[in-house]
C-alpha cells in the first residue's frame, strides 16, 4: 500500500467486492493505444481490483485499466499497483495483481458501484431465486 496515499486498508474494504468475468485491458498509463480487451475474472470493488496477470508490475506503478461493462459501456480508470504475488501453481509467469483506483472522480466511482450492485443482483437472482 502506498504510504503517501490517504486511502487505508479499512477504506478499501469499505466497498463490496465481487468476482465477475469482464473484458478488460491493463496498459501503462502513458500508452495511448487502444489495447485488446480480453475476458477474464476480475475481483472488483469501488476501491480497486484484483486480477491475474502475466506481467510483473512493481508496487506504485500507475496503470490504465479499461473494462467493458454490459451494454458495451467502456470504463477507464487509473490504478496504482499495491502488490503483485507470484502464483506458484502455474508453470508460466503468472501473478495476482492487487491495485487501488487513484484520481477517480466521484461520478465514475458511482458508475462503477452501480455496475457492481447490478452484478450482485444478477448473481443473487441466478443462484437464489425459486
Amino acid at each position: 500500500m502506498s504510504l503517501d496515499n490517504p486511502s487505508s486498508f479499512a477504506d478499501r474494504r469499505a466497498y463490496y467486492r465481487i468476482n465477475v468475468m469482464l473484458p478488460m485491458c491493463l496498459q501503462a498509463e502513458s500508452d495511448d493505444t487502444q489495447g485488446e480487451l480480453l475476458e477474464q475474472s476480475v475481483n472488483l470493488s469501488g476501491g480497486g481490483i484484483g486480477v491475474i496477470v502475466n506481467t510483473l508490475y512493481e508496487p506504485h506503478d500507475i496503470l490504465k485499466l479499461t473494462i467493458r461493462f454490459p451494454d458495451q459501456v467502456l470504463f477507464t480508470a487509473s490504478i496504482e499497483v499495491l502488490r503483485v504475488d507470484h502464483i506458484e501453481a502455474h508453470h508460466i509467469r503468472t501473478y495476482r495483481l492487487h491495485a487501488q483506483f487513484v484520481g477517480m472522480a466521484a461520478q465514475h466511482r458511482e458508475l462503477l458501484i452501480q455496475y457492481i450492485m447490478r452484478f450482485q443482483r444478477e448473481h443473487l437472482v441466478r443462484h437464489y431465486s425459486a
